[in-house]
């Protein structure tokens, strides 16, 4: 049997787009209880505003059983930013499950 969490947070960048595996600049999130020990959790965020003139991208990190990192990170292709990476709030729902 699965289970379902939800949330939704205030979510800001003001740093530039993070384009490294470094997670020092990720908010933590941790759910409202915790998954079984040895769950596998999958987490799907997404912007519930339109806040800022750039598109907002969502980085996930670090899920376990209690939580997770998220991070607004303005687009980038081709390895460079498309925008300058800072980004006003906006409001992030999320949904977690175990699968």
């Amino acid at each position: 049997m699965s289970m379902i969490q939800t949330g939704k947070l205030q979510l800001n960048s003001p740093n530039a787009a993070e384009t490294t595996s470094s997670t020092s600049t990720f908010t933590q999130v941790t759910f409202p209880s915790p998954f079984p020990d040895n769950a596998a959790v999958i987490v799907v965020p997404f912007v519930q505003t339109f806040n800022g003139a750039d598109t907002p991208g969502l980085r996930i990190a670090d899920v376990t059983t209690t939580g997770f990192k998220i991070r607004m990170n303005e687009l980038v292709g081709g390895g460079k930013a498309i925008a300058d990476g800072t980004h006003t709030y906006e409001t992030v729902g999320w949904i977690a499950s175990t699968v």
